[in-house]
């Protein structure tokens, strides 16, 4: 379950992909399908929750992990790899990012 909270000692992602509306409810059921199948079995894997905006060109995925090493781990896994060049070709771009909780409010 998410937990969001200033100071926490997890690693928390967000990633954004820009896409169209045409392509927006294949790449959220391919995302779903990452999570289900590979990427929620991942050491590490805490939790994560995907959102789509009203317009159906971007999704955001926000993600946690008990170490940035085992996300970086996920990546670069060739079954990761195979999914991200499957999640390329129906978006335009996608950027994961690293973050920490400032605040919370």
């Amino acid at each position: 379950m998410l937990k969001i909270e200033a100071g926490a000692t997890c690693q928390t992602v967000v990633t954004t992909f820009e896409c169209s509306p045409g392509t927006c409810a294949d790449l959220l059921e391919a995302l779903e399908a990452a999570y289900a199948e590979f990427i929620s079995k991942q050491a590490g894997f805490i939790a994560a929750a995907l959102h789509v905006n009203d317009a159906q060109t971007r999704i955001a995925n926000y993600s946690q992990w008990e170490r940035r090493e085992d996300f970086q781990a996920m990546l670069r896994s060739d079954e990761m790899r195979r999914r991200n060049r499957e999640f390329a070709g129906m978006c335009s771009r996608f950027e994961p990012v690293m973050y920490e909780v400032a605040g919370v409010f």
